[in-house]
């Protein structure tokens, strides 16, 4: 995929790894992305791409991720 961006000032310090990060960040936030995907679109390892949610202060362990998680453990539990 590619995609074009306007000539613009404000820009023009950004490199394409800044913007390729601000929007694998903002697709994930927004829920439209798993974090593995939004990962790749960053270029960036998930543990990588982790750091800079946690830094950005953006949640990627939901109360849903937890619940499973804490199913699975029920299960293993009960083995």
């Amino acid at each position: 995929m590619t995609i074009t961006l306007p000539d613009d000032p404000a820009l023009a310090s950004m490199g394409e790894e800044e913007i390729r990060i601000d929007l694998a960040c903002g697709a994930f936030a927004a829920g439209h992305v798993s974090r593995g995907v939004a990962a790749r679109m960053a270029g960036l390892e998930r543990q990588a791409f982790d750091e800079i949610l946690f830094a950005r202060r953006i949640p990627s362990y939901t109360e849903e991720t937890l619940a499973q998680d804490l199913e699975t453990l029920r299960e293993l539990g009960s083995r």
